[in-house]
C-alpha cells in the first residue's frame, strides 16, 4: 500500500537512484505517475508492501519500504530495479551510474559530477569539508531525513578524495 513518507516507520528501507541530469517538470510528472502505478502493485511474496516513492530535487528518485508488515525480498527488489531501468530508458536518463556525486553549490544549485571531476573540484578547493553533499548510501528513512545531506567532512565520500 502506498503511504505518505511520514506514515512509514523510521526503520523503513530506502533506495536512492541518481539521474545523470536534472529532470524536467514534464518528466517528473511522468515519473510520479508511473511510480504511483508501480508502488500500488509492489509486493513481496504476494503481500503488498507499505511503501513510498518520489523525486527529490529534480534528480533523485527514492523508494521506501516499511518492514513492519512485510519487507522487500530479492524478487521485489529486482522488480523495482527493472522498473527504474525501464523508466530510465523511456526518459533517456541513466539512474545507475554509481560513480556520480552530488553536492550543493554556494548558490544552492545541485551539482552532480563524475568521481574524477568531483576529486578535481576538491583539489581546486572549489568544494571542501563544509560543502553539503548527498550521501546516497543511507539505508533507512531516519538516515535519509537526518544524514542524506551532510557536510563532506562527515561523509563516506572523504574516502575517495
Amino acid at each position: 500500500m502506498v503511504l505518505d513518507l511520514i506514515a512509514l516507520s523510521s526503520e523503513s528501507r530506502v533506495w536512492i537512484y541518481v539521474a545523470d541530469r536534472e529532470l524536467t517538470y514534464d518528466e517528473i510528472y511522468i515519473v510520479r505517475d508511473k511510480l504511483e502505478g508501480f508502488l500500488n502493485n509492489w509486493a513481496s511474496h504476494n503481500v503488498s508492501l507499505d511503501c513510498y516513492g518520489n523525486v527529490f530535487h529534480k534528480r533523485f528518485l527514492a523508494l521506501f519500504v516499511d518492514p513492519s508488515r512485510s519487507g522487500a525480498s530479492g524478487c521485489s527488489i529486482d522488480s523495482s530495479v527493472h522498473f527504474i531501468e525501464e523508466l530510465g530508458k523511456e526518459l533517456g536518463v541513466d539512474f545507475f551510474n554509481r560513480r556520480q556525486y552530488s553536492y550543493f553549490q554556494a548558490d544552492e544549485e545541485i551539482i552532480t559530477l563524475s568521481e574524477s571531476d568531483f576529486k578535481e573540484k576538491y583539489v581546486q578547493k572549489e568544494i571542501d569539508g563544509d560543502t553539503l553533499v548527498f550521501d546516497h548510501l543511507v539505508n533507512s528513512k531516519e538516515k535519509f531525513i537526518n544524514q542524506w545531506v551532510r557536510p563532506l567532512s562527515t561523509s563516506w565520500l572523504t574516502r575517495i578524495l
